[in-house]
C-alpha cells in the first residue's frame, strides 16, 4: 500500500509538457504521434481494436496498422488522408505528462496550426528526408518563432526511404539550423527517425548506429524549459468579481506570473490605484501564498473599483499601460484586413474596440523579406500598428505571453479574425494626453443656441444625397442654425485628395471625414456629411465617435437603375465599360444600412419632402 501511495504521489507531481507537431503535408505528423501512443502502451483495448478495424477501412498501409488514424479524427481527414483540424491528445509516462496538438500541414489551414502553437512549450517540426525543407516547413517554423517557442525538436522522418543516410540527415539539419538562427529559435534537437517503423521514436534504433543523441520520447521527457517569457512580479488578469454577499468582494482569476501572499503591496491597472492583499483563497479555501498557474480569489485591504479585464499586479513590478502598440499579426480571416476597419481585441480577460491603423510591412515567411502591403489576406503575417479605444495593461510578448498575446475578433460574425503578439507600446501612446479645456461643447452649443449633431447621408452615387443635404442646410440656415456641409466630392479636392477608391482608401476616406465631423460637432455645429460610405463597418465606427443621439444616419435609398438613368457625369457608363475600377454598385459593393434613423425612398418621395423630413427629425 505504501508503494502504491508513493507511486501516486510521484505521478501527481510530474511536470506537464505541451507540444505541437507541425510541418508540411505527408511529412508523417499524425503517424509519429499515433506510433508514440502505441509504442508507449498508452492505448486501451477498445482503442486498439478500433484502430485495427479502421486501418482496414481507411488505412494507407495495405491492411497493416495505420497509426495516423489515432489523430485524424474527422471523417473528411480520414477520407482525404490529411489533417484539417488540430487534434489534441493527452498521454503520460513515468517521467512526464504530455498534451500534444497534431497540427494540419496544408497552407490553407495555417491558422489552425497557429491555434495549436499558441499554448505550446515545444514544437516537433517534421521534415520528410526525401524532400528536405519545404515552404510549409519554413512557414510553420516562422510561426513557431513568432509565438515565442524556444525549443524545437527537428524530426527528420522517413529515414528508411533514404537508406538511413547520415549524409542526407546532416544536410537537412545544417539547413534547418541556419533557418532557426535567422528566426531566433534558440534550442534545436535533431533526431533521425522512421515514425512508421518506430526507429528512434521510443528508444535509439540500431538502424542509425551513427546517431548518438536521444530518441524522440527521451528528449520530450527530459527537455528543460525556461520560464523567461513570464513576468517576474505577480500578475492576475481579473476574470470575475466574486460578490456572494455585500460583505465580501473578491477578484478571481488565474495567477499569470510570480507568487502572491497576504500583505503584499499591489496595484490595479489601468487605474494605477494601490492597496494590499487582505486574503488569498485557493480552490480549497484560504491559503498563505499562491503560485503561478493557480486559480485564486484575492481580496484587498481597500475598496477599489476593479472589474473584469483589469490586472492586479505587484506594486514593485507592474506591467505597462498603453492604448497604441506595434505588433506582429497573423491574419486568419477569410475577408482581407483593411487598416482603419473596426475589430474587437481580446487580451487576457479584457476586450476593447481596436483597429489596425497601419501595416508597416508584410513578411514573406519563406525568406523573412519585408514587403509593402496595404491589406492582409488569409494566413499572411505583418508588422502593424494597433490603436485601442482605451488603455489596457500589457507586457511585450517576449516578457509575458499571457499579457502580450491577443486576438482580433470580427464584430459582425464574432469569429476570430487574427492573432498576434505585442512587441512594444508606441512612444506616442505615452506622450499624448487629454488637455483640459475650460470651454466645452456644451458651452459652445449654448452660445449658438442649438443642439449639435451629425447628419450622415449615405447612398449610391446619383442617389440624391448632395441635393437633399444642400436643401436641408438651406432650411437650417434660414432658421438661424450654425451648419457646415461636408460633401464627398468637395472633400476629395483638399483633405482627401491623396486617396483613391480602393477598399483601403475608402476606409481611410471615411475615417478622416468622421474625425473632422466630430470636431465640428464638438464646436457646437450641425454638420451634414454626404458620402457614399459603402461599408457598414465604417459607418458603425463613425457612429461610435459621437455621443448617443448626436449621429443621425440617413439612407438615401435610390435603386441602381434610377441612379444610372440620372448619370449626368457618365460615371456608371464608364464603370460598366471598365474605365473606372472599384465603382460602388458596379465593381465594388454597397452595404445598405439595416436600421438608419431615416430611410428616404427617393422614388416615392420628392426631394423637397425628403429635406423636410430630415429637418423635422432634427428639430422635432
Amino acid at each position: 500500500m505504501t508503494d502504491i501511495a508513493t507511486y501516486l504521489r510521484q505521478h501527481e507531481a510530474k511536470g506537464l509538457l505541451r507540444f505541437i507537431t507541425c510541418g508540411s503535408v505527408d511529412d508523417g505528423k499524425s503517424t509519429l504521434i499515433g506510433r508514440l501512443l502505441f509504442d508507449s502502451k498508452r492505448l486501451y483495448d477498445d482503442q486498439l481494436a478500433a484502430l485495427a478495424s479502421e486501418s482496414v477501412r481507411f488505412g494507407t498501409q495495405n491492411g497493416e496498422i495505420d497509426y495516423a488514424l489515432l489523430l485524424d479524427g474527422l471523417e473528411a481527414e480520414r477520407e482525404q488522408g490529411i489533417t484539417i483540424d488540430v487534434a489534441y491528445r493527452f498521454f503520460s509516462t513515468d517521467k512526464r505528462s504530455f498534451i500534444v496538438a497534431d497540427c494540419p500541414g496544408h497552407a490553407q489551414y495555417t491558422r489552425n496550426m497557429a491555434t495549436g502553437a499558441s499554448t505550446a512549450d515545444l514544437a516537433v517540426v517534421l521534415v520528410d528526408a526525401r524532400r528536405g525543407l519545404l515552404t510549409q516547413t519554413r512557414r510553420h517554423s516562422y510561426i513557431v518563432s513568432l509565438l515565442g517557442l524556444r525549443h524545437v525538436l527537428l524530426a527528420v522522418n522517413k529515414m528508411d526511404l533514404v537508406d538511413y543516410s547520415q549524409e542526407v540527415f546532416d544536410g537537412i539539419v545544417g539547413e534547418y539550423r541556419k533557418l532557426a538562427a535567422a528566426l531566433g529559435i534558440e534550442h534545436v534537437q535533431a533526431v533521425p527517425l522512421s515514425a512508421l517503423r518506430g526507429d528512434n521514436l521510443i528508444r535509439r534504433s540500431q538502424a542509425t548506429p551513427w546517431y548518438t543523441g536521444p530518441s524522440v520520447l527521451e528528449h520530450l521527457e527530459t527537455v528543460r524549459l525556461d520560464d523567461s517569457a513570464r513576468g517576474g512580479g505577480f500578475r492576475l488578469p481579473v476574470q470575475w468579481v466574486n460578490r456572494p454577499h455585500q460583505n465580501f468582494r473578491g477578484y478571481a482569476g488565474t495567477l499569470g506570473g510570480g507568487s502572491v501572499a497576504k500583505g503584499d503591496a499591489v496595484v490595479a491597472l489601468p487605474s494605477a490605484r494601490r492597496s494590499r492583499i487582505a486574503q488569498v483563497f485557493g480552490p480549497d479555501g484560504e491559503v498563505e501564498r499562491a503560485a503561478p498557474g493557480q486559480a485564486v480569489t484575492l481580496t484587498l485591504a481597500d475598496e477599489l473599483d476593479v472589474s473584469r479585464g483589469d490586472v492586479l499586479c505587484s506594486a514593485d513590478d507592474p506591467p505597462q499601460v498603453a492604448d497604441q502598440f506595434a505588433a506582429h499579426l497573423l491574419w486568419m480571416g477569410d475577408a482581407a484586413l483593411v487598416p482603419g476597419r473596426p475589430y474587437l481585441l481580446r487580451l487576457g480577460t479584457v476586450t476593447v474596440a481596436a483597429q489596425v491603423t497601419e501595416i508597416k510591412h508584410r513578411i514573406d515567411v519563406d525568406t523573412q523579406e519585408h514587403l509593402a502591403a496595404k491589406r492582409l489576406e488569409l494566413n499572411e503575417v505583418a508588422m502593424v500598428n494597433l490603436s485601442l479605444d482605451r488603455a489596457i495593461a500589457f507586457a511585450p510578448y517576449e516578457e509575458d505571453r499571457a499579457l502580450g498575446a491577443f486576438i482580433l475578433i470580427d464584430r459582425t460574425s464574432n469569429a476570430t479574425a487574427g492573432a498576434g503578439r505585442i512587441d512594444f507600446a508606441l512612444r506616442r501612446a505615452g506622450n499624448i494626453h487629454w488637455q483640459h479645456l475650460d470651454v466645452d461643447r456644451a458651452a459652445r452649443a449654448a452660445l449658438k443656441g442649438q443642439q449639435p449633431a451629425c447628419l450622415w447621408f449615405t447612398g449610391l452615387s446619383g442617389s440624391g444625397k448632395s441635393t437633399i443635404a444642400n436643401l436641408v442646410e438651406k432650411r437650417l440656415h434660414a432658421q438661424g442654425c450654425h451648419t457646415y456641409l461636408l460633401d464627398g466630392d468637395n472633400v476629395r479636392h483638399g483633405l482627401n485628395r491623396d486617396l483613391g477608391f480602393t477598399e483601403e482608401d475608402r476606409v481611410e476616406n471615411i475615417r478622416r471625414v468622421t474625425e473632422v465631423a466630430r470636431l465640428m460637432v464638438d464646436a457646437g455645429l450641425i454638420v451634414l456629411v454626404s458620402f457614399i460610405s459603402p461599408y457598414a463597418s465604417e459607418r458603425r465606427t463613425a457612429r461610435e465617435r459621437f455621443a448617443p443621439g448626436e449621429f443621425i444616419e440617413i439612407f438615401v435609398d435610390t435603386p441602381l437603375e434610377v441612379c444610372e438613368a440620372r448619370d449626368v457625369k457618365s460615371l456608371y457608363r464608364r464603370a460598366r465599360a471598365g474605365e473606372i475600377p472599384n465603382f460602388t454598385g458596379i465593381s465594388a459593393p454597397y452595404e445598405a444600412p439595416e436600421s438608419p434613423e431615416l430611410h428616404l425612398r427617393t422614388v416615392e418621395l420628392p426631394t423637397e419632402q425628403a429635406a423636410e423630413r430630415v429637418v423635422a427629425r432634427l428639430l422635432g
